[in-house]
């Protein structure tokens, strides 16, 4: 018998053949996925060692599907000992499913390790690194557990409420707004992102459009098309807002920076930001005029329970 982390472990009655126990695998103790195994059971959701007797047969993950489908069996198999089994583990470079890249991100975004997820979510660190990284359709049991160590909601984790608006949940009790220092505005900014920018259009409307940005030595920048919406911004002052809403908790913050844009022309500069990009804009096309905000001003809010 040789098993793979989220295959499920099936013990049935030698006279009857019915099912009396079923569980999913968490854990392996021997990389060739041989017993014993950490079972999760369906009935107590209790993790134990399960040593298989010959009542117990595997139903293999199809490792390729897409979370949501309908979950494939191989032919039952044996547990008797010494027997080999035909199925190969996966190959190929992994491919995350929606649900483990939303899990993936919260606990970034937490900043939390995989291990200490695991330990509040009560799994395997291996099945937890198994779920953000191969296709997985998790029990209702694993994602409620999951949504409450990252502090989220198993409908944000199934991607369920992506058409709706954020900061639908109800207000806190006594909330707390509070200024953010430049500092912390820096910090909440980091990297990269999503964010959105005000402008004045080329029509002379108000516009508030989403652009995917870096910040590089201290400046916004963004890719967008000449003619676009963004491109209306260069020689105008602009502002530049960021913000993160948590629905479980209540809570969020947002940062406000203000200042100049400047379209980026130097050959080298262009080159060097486009190398260190970490991601492609996500309206997709040509989008290669690099467009700079210099912040003259930067701002921020949070809202958190008063008590904090």
């Amino acid at each position: 018998m040789r098993a793979h982390l989220g295959d499920q472990l099936v013990i049935e009655s030698p006279a009857t053949g019915a099912t009396r126990r079923d569980g999913e695998i968490v854990g392996l103790h021997h990389e060739d996925g041989t017993p014993p195994y950490d079972v999760r059971w369906s009935d107590t959701n209790e993790v134990t060692l399960m040593f298989p007797g010959p009542d117990a047969h595997l139903r293999h993950v199809e490792h390729g599907q897409q979370p949501g489908t309908t979950q494939g069996a191989s032919r039952p198999e044996t547990a008797e000992p010494g027997s080999v089994s035909a199925a190969a583990a996966p190959t190929g470079s992994p491919n995350p499913g929606d649900i483990g890249r939303r899990v993936a991100a919260e606990r970034r975004r937490s900043g939390l390790s995989l291990g200490e997820t695991a330990r509040r979510a009560r799994m395997s660190p291996d099945y937890l690194a198994y779920l953000e990284e191969r296709p997985a359709d998790p029990s209702l049991g694993t994602l409620v557990r999951l949504a409450d160590a990252l502090g989220t909601t198993v409908a944000a984790l199934r991607g369920g409420g992506i058409d709706l608006p954020p900061g639908q949940g109800q207000a806190l009790l006594h909330p707390q707004l509070r200024d953010l220092g430049p500092q912390e505005c820096r910090t909440l900014l980091s990297t990269h992102g999503v964010g959105r920018i005000a402008l004045q259009a080329s029509d002379g409307r108000p516009a508030v459009v989403p652009v995917n940005y870096e910040v590089v030595d201290d400046a916004i920048v963004f890719r967008t098309a000449p003619g676009s919406v963004p491109a209306a911004a260069v020689g105008k002052e602009v502002a530049f807002e960021v913000d993160h809403v948590d629905e479980a908790m209540s809570q969020g913050w947002s940062v406000l920076a203000v200042g100049p844009a400047h379209v980026v022309t130097e050959p080298d500069a262009v080159r060097g930001l486009t190398r260190r990009a970490h991601t492609t804009p996500w309206a997709g096309g040509e989008r290669e005029m690099w467009v700079s905000i210099r912040p003259a001003s930067l701002t921020g809010r949070r809202i958190t329970p008063a008590d904090q």
